[in-house]
């Protein structure tokens, strides 16, 4: 007999929405995001990598009018080399366009413009000095993340802000490598360090490093250390109990419906029995608490050894 079709969990709020997206990483993003909409920076938004579609939910609310948001991701499609397709196959296997299309569409009236393929063809869909905010989450291999950082280098306008994510998780050797080589050799400068991800610019980083601070030590939800590196100002950040920032619910949400369960009344002991548990010796006690019992059961039990009269 053929199993049931099985009918797809619509999201209600967007911690309904698989994917590893820690509540600090949404609220930089919300920071960085909000940030450029209040200096009126123009550009477009690019996602490299979506899995279910969370963080691409987040960055769709703060695409603006004449702006497009782009998202590459292979899908369900087969890598372009063995070595990333063994990755896909292995990490993502669940993951299809359809369901990252009604993740989506739960939240939003619009898809975002969906490419369907390697990261590899980005530079060849969007325009050089295009993009403010690009999130980088495809692959974990170096080559494709080394591409991958080069075109965002590419894509993004002078101030543009760049995310790096997995840069130093211990199963993403790869994407470390690449990251600290941008770091070091590519010109990328480092705004700040989440737990997952690394937020950097190639432009200049001291104006929105230092707003970027003051917001950060007025919070008392998060530790925060500020080192120096190979002439970097390294901002570190790690969240402390930190709750997500609000964000919209789906077109799909239920409000909890409470139902109450009912309590068994107490039964309270007598104030003489509660002083006789108190007072008696425990001997005692245990001796009144058989014969009550065998009371209830329908007569006493003889005791042992004895005769019966």
């Amino acid at each position: 007999m053929a199993n049931a079709q099985q009918i797809p969990v619509l999201p209600g709020e967007l911690g309904d929405v698989p994917g590893w997206f820690p509540a600090l990483d949404q609220t930089l993003f919300t920071w960085f995001l909000q940030r450029q909409e209040a200096l009126d920076q123009k550009g477009d938004l690019l996602e490299l990598g979506a899995y279910m579609g969370k963080s691409a939910i987040l960055l769709g609310r703060h695409l603006r009018p004449g702006e497009t948001f782009t998202v590459c991701d292979l899908f369900e499609n087969d890598a372009p080399d063995g070595a990333n397709q063994a990755e896909t196959s292995k990490s993502y296997a669940s993951l299809t366009r359809q369901a990252f299309e009604r993740n989506y569409l739960a939240f939003h009236d619009a898809l975002p413009r969906v490419i369907q393929g390697p990261s590899s063809v980005i530079t060849q869909e969007v325009s050089p000095g295009t993009c403010r905010f690009v999130h980088i989450d495809a692959s974990h291999l170096y080559e494709h993340v080394y591409d991958d950082i080069g075109a965002a280098q590419d894509l993004l306008v002078p101030e543009g802000i760049v995310v790096l994510d997995d840069f130093r998780s211990e199963h993403t050797p790869g994407v470390s490598v690449a990251a600290w080589e941008a770091v070091l050799n590519r010109g990328l400068r480092p705004v700040c360090l989440s737990t997952q991800k690394l937020y950097g610019t190639w432009g200049e980083p001291g104006p929105v490093q230092e707003e970027l601070l003051g917001m950060l030590r007025a919070r008392e939800d998060c530790g925060l250390s500020v080192q120096e590196a190979a002439g970097h100002q390294l901002v570190r950040v790690k969240g402390r109990g930190m709750k997500a920032p609000a964000f919209p619910r789906s077109r799909h949400y239920v409000e909890p419906v409470e139902v109450a369960v009912p309590v068994a009344p107490v039964r309270r002991r007598s104030r003489s029995r509660r002083l006789a548990v108190d007072l008696l010796p425990p001997v005692v006690t245990r001796a009144v608490r058989q014969v009550r019992k065998a009371r209830a059961g329908g007569g006493l039990s003889r005791p042992r050894g004895g005769a019966a009269h």
